[in-house]
């Protein structure tokens, strides 16, 4: 089994925010793929179920906040017997442009807390990620701005790089990750 998790943060306020780029990306490749099931609950998650290519996918939005995202990200990979391998983490990223992304199998959680906290609770840095780029204003403090929303003219880029996204998730499910990352990873424009 598979296992997607698109990082973000629960309530309201934070629809549309910069810090919920994850949650943002799984909704667009719902859209894509026309499936409008339900999200259930489970381990303070929400999650859906689908078989891709013969395969079971499990994508997940953990309901903590975004530093505590690796007790939701941990309780799922112990319940459903994960293989870190087969784990896939979408967040944000300061140091990449809006437009950009770029897709990662190791390395530090670069200040990022929800990553921060997966690798604490999955005590390993060597887990799959797709960073989605979210710019960085440093006339704002961190914190307000990847709380802060999207622009009408980021919303446009946002808007194609989902279909990035929708076709790395599909190959994901398909191909090796060393050809993932081979196929998509571009310098920032």
């Amino acid at each position: 089994m598979k296992v997607i998790v698109g990082l973000g943060n629960p309530g309201e306020e934070y629809e549309n925010t910069r810090h919920n780029i994850g949650f943002y990306m799984l909704d667009k490749y719902f859209e894509y793929k026309k499936n409008d099931a339900k999200w259930k609950k489970k381990f303070n998650g929400l999650y859906k179920k689908m078989v891709i290519n013969g395969e079971k996918v499990l994508f997940l939005k953990p309901l903590s906040y975004m530093n505590l995202s690796g007790t939701v990200v941990s309780e799922y990979v112990n319940f459903f017997k994960v293989n870190i391998d087969d784990l896939l983490i979408i967040s944000d990223d300061l140091d990449l442009n809006i437009g950009n992304y770029k897709l990662k199998e190791k390395g530090s959680s670069g200040g990022h807390n929800g990553l921060k906290s997966i690798q604490q609770c999955l005590k390993t840095d060597i887990y799959k990620r797709l960073k989605i780029g979210i710019s960085n204003d440093k006339r704002i403090d961190t914190k307000d701005y990847v709380l802060s929303k999207f622009s009408k003219d980021e919303k446009i880029k946002l808007e194609k790089v989902s279909g990035v996204v929708n076709s790395i998730l599909d190959d994901f499910l398909k191909i090796d990750f060393s050809k993932l990352m081979n196929l998509y990873n571009k310098k920032n424009r």
